[in-house]
């Protein structure tokens, strides 16, 4: 799910410190764009912005319609998912980010737990037999996230204080170090630590889904559009990094280094809804196998 181009805040956005930047980049979001490539890497993360902030609306639709999305989606899917995208949320409290980054990575979090709360809603209404220990786990998520997230929310983002970065749908950051420094700063050592974690958490939710599907051999009661969304987020949001020029006195190495871990979050992730893509192509049409997912749909086909 989900990632915009790093982008470094300069401290106070003062433009003395980029005389020859846009100045539309530097006013609205204190970044230095000096050339087309700067700019073209600034639009290119708005636009992956407006992918994941729009990829949850599809699965919301489909999940009333269906009635089934407890079992099409794996539990295990949204838990990673939310864990990714609550990381991300910390570390861009952590990284001093602008209120637009803290805001956008707070609007993920809700909409993972409004996305766990339909889960649970068909859980409950489709299974008579009470809750599991999956749908405990998931409480308890929906607990933590929303406690976090309102503490966060009662907190002022305020002005940034220093350097940080930005990045879509991995909003985690750490400070750009001046030239000649060490490779890593302690703040971009936990970004980066942050940074991986959520990676990962966002790569091994895709596992879970892939088997569902697999096991139900078919997709219904899943959104594509869900999966289409984010892969276009997640391929605005690489091409945006790779495309941004590295900041003076970096080698094009140092700075692939310092975004690996959104790099390889963002493609790993595009490789991996790559498998889903075509589970959908394979499983086009196929009946739901479970039981329960029948007879949801064949009540639904029964009503008036």
């Amino acid at each position: 799910r989900a990632m915009a181009a790093r982008w470094a805040v300069l401290a106070g956005g003062n433009s003395s410190a980029c005389p020859d930047g846009s100045a539309w980049v530097r006013d609205v979001f204190s970044e230095c764009a000096r050339d087309a490539r700067d700019v073209a890497s600034v639009v290119l993360g708005l636009v992956s912005i407006g992918c994941f902030a729009a990829a949850s609306f599809p699965q919301f639709y489909q999940a009333c319609k269906t009635g089934i999305m407890d079992q099409a989606l794996s539990i295990y899917f949204l838990l990673g998912w939310l864990g990714g995208d609550l990381l991300n949320l910390i570390g861009s409290f952590l990284a001093n980010q602008l209120p637009l980054q803290i805001y956008t990575a707070i609007y993920y979090v809700l909409a993972d737990l409004v996305m766990l709360f339909l889960y649970c809603y068909y859980k409950a209404k489709n299974q008579s037999g009470g809750f599991g220990a999956p749908i405990n786990t998931v409480f308890v998520f929906v607990f933590l996230g929303t406690v976090s997230t309102m503490s966060l929310l009662g907190r002022d983002p305020g002005v940034v204080q220093e350097p940080a970065v930005f990045q879509g749908r991995a909003l985690l950051a750490a400070g750009e170090q001046e030239a000649g420094d060490t490779p890593f700063s302690r703040n971009e050592i936990i970004g980066f630590i942050i940074g991986s974690i959520s990676s990962v958490l966002y790569l091994c939710s895709r596992l879970p889904q892939i088997y569902t599907n697999y096991k139900r051999k078919s997709t219904v009661g899943v959104s594509y559009s869900l999966f289409a969304l984010v892969m276009l987020g997640n391929t605005l949001y690489g091409v945006s990094v790779l495309l941004k020029n590295p900041e003076p006195g970096q080698s094009q190495g140092d700075y692939v280094l310092h975004h690996l871990p959104w790099l390889v979050g963002s493609l790993g992730v595009l490789s991996l809804d790559v498998i889903i893509s075509f589970q959908f192509l394979v499983y086009r049409g196929g009946k739901p196998g479970v039981p329960e997912e029948r007879d949801a749909l064949l009540g639904e086909q029964d009503e008036p």
